[in-house]
């Protein structure tokens, strides 16, 4: 299983409140059969009216591996693509001041934290990146803290959502190969794997 104790590398600032899903991944692009190559789609609306100059386009923040929002990100519907958007672009990590329900949820089950901490912490670590958009930033799920520079502040994960990132229980499909003689030997007492069809 894939545990995840951290995250480390250079942030994305994404300033603005109600972020919600068809922003991050508008409608047209949930047709795909898989959700390889929808990293480059990721807020394309978005980034077409701004012509370039979105976050996500701007070359200072390509190597970005944590994204910084603001508030109730993720909101609208609860399409798994959002965040498979997002991470297929490259990020690991999120830290804002607080997320949709389902979003973080989707997130989670990528493996990918979604941290809170306050709006002057987060505001102050937008504008820190902005300032210099190759800050390293440390985000340690071990001690529930983010460091950059020469700051550093709490930041808040519920007990489930840090014990399944730790223990690298938000892994399924790892947990299962992991498992796999139980599985295999608990599939031995079904007797309805082993029934045979009587003679006609």
């Amino acid at each position: 299983m894939s545990q995840v104790k951290g995250i480390q590398g250079q942030a994305l600032p994404l300033v603005g409140n109600d972020i919600d899903t068809d922003r991050i991944i508008p409608a047209r692009f949930l047709r795909c059969v898989t959700f390889d190559g929808l990293g480059e789609h990721v807020f394309a609306d978005d980034r077409q009216q701004q012509g370039g100059n979105h976050p996500f386009d701007l070359p200072q923040y390509q190597q970005a591996t944590i994204l910084v929002v603001n508030r109730n990100f993720g909101c609208g519907s609860s399409r798994e693509h959002a965040p498979q958007a997002i991470i297929k672009w490259g990020i690991k990590a999120i830290i804002g001041e607080s997320f949709a329900e389902i979003f973080l949820g989707n997130c989670l089950a990528n493996g990918v934290p979604c941290v809170t901490a306050s709006h002057d912490q987060v505001q102050a670590l937008q504008g820190a990146i902005a300032e210099d958009p190759n800050l390293m930033v440390d985000l340690d799920l071990t001690s529930s803290s983010v460091a950059y520079g020469d700051q550093s502040f709490a930041v808040v994960l519920s007990d489930g959502a840090q014990q399944m990132l730790l223990d690298g229980q938000w892994d399924t499909c790892g947990q299962l190969v992991q498992n796999r003689n139980q599985i295999v030997a608990t599939s031995q007492k079904l007797p309805y794997l082993h029934w045979t069809t009587g003679a006609a």
